[in-house]
């Protein structure tokens, strides 16, 4: 059995668009050999939280539930992303893009669904509703997302509040792009040939340290095999006087015995 086709008015019906900031150059500055260097890089127009809205409306006399779907979930935040719609009343629905690197050559494929279908009478619990529905019970309507950039003629036609805030940046920016410059055109070549010198300071003084801690190295060697030879040497003088004490003790219990020997010997005949 075919789908109903959707009772819910939607604003707009195909596409979500996504309208962006111009691409925006910021100056960096960083120092290269003490000379302070000035970068633009350019920032995303897609770095900062894009919202649209989405408007349902219900023209019938019942209650309708929704659900609005996407591919992309945790690219886009929904609010609100399900409930109810009264008989002849409207919604505006949230859609907001986050934050994300922009690529001009890249196609969007994200999509959005809004699923709905009649809500049946002394309803109390929409999710099991919505898990018994049949599938000829539900409508729903799918649009695709746009991402769009500003084109040149319409920066021109932009508020005045923007026309102020974008100037205000502007000044802030070549105010902080000319401080950059002016700090740049105090370094003359004396102050470049002084930071070089304490460059070339600091490195003597850190080969003079590896030298000092070579030696120390060194002797602390040298001392390690004095210590070494002198304990073996007196090892082996101890072990040579505890022979001699041995050898003496043999000697002197020899002659005793035979002393001994001598006397018994005498004594029986």
């Amino acid at each position: 059995m075919a789908r109903q086709d959707q009772v819910l008015l939607l604003e707009p019906q195909h596409e979500l668009k996504f309208r962006a900031a111009i691409w925006v150059r910021i100056p960096y500055g960083h120092f290269v050999l003490g000379i302070l260097r000035i970068t633009m890089f350019p920032v995303s127009p897609f770095s900062d939280v894009v919202n649209t809205t989405l408007k349902l409306a219900n023209p019938t006399d019942r209650n309708v539930c929704f659900k609005v779907k996407t591919t992309a979930p945790r690219r886009y935040c929904v609010r609100p992303n399900s409930g109810v719609l009264d008989a002849g009343t409207s919604i505006n629905v949230s859609v907001m893009l986050q934050p994300f690197d922009y690529d001009p050559n890249e196609k969007s494929k994200h999509k959005f669904m809004v699923q709905s279908m009649l809500a049946p009478p002394e309803m109390t619990d929409m999710e099991g509703v919505w898990k018994e529905a049949k599938p000829e019970e539900l409508m729903d309507s799918k649009l695709r997302c746009v991402f769009e950039l500003p084109a040149e003629n319409e920066k021109t036609h932009q508020d005045p509040d923007a026309n102020k805030m974008m100037s205000s940046n502007l000044l802030k920016s070549e105010s902080s792009t000319l401080s950059m410059k002016s700090m740049s055109s105090t370094l003359d070549d004396g102050e470049v040939k002084k930071v070089m010198e304490e460059c070339k300071r600091l490195q003597t003084e850190a080969q003079r340290l590896r030298e000092e801690n070579k030696q120390i190295r060194e002797d602390d060697g040298l001392r390690m095999r004095k210590s070494n030879v002198l304990s073996s040497s007196q090892h082996s003088s101890h072990s040579m006087v505890k022979e001699e004490g041995l050898s003496l003790r043999t000697v002197a219990l020899i002659v005793l015995f035979f002393v001994v020997g001598v006397i018994i010997g005498k004594l029986v005949l």
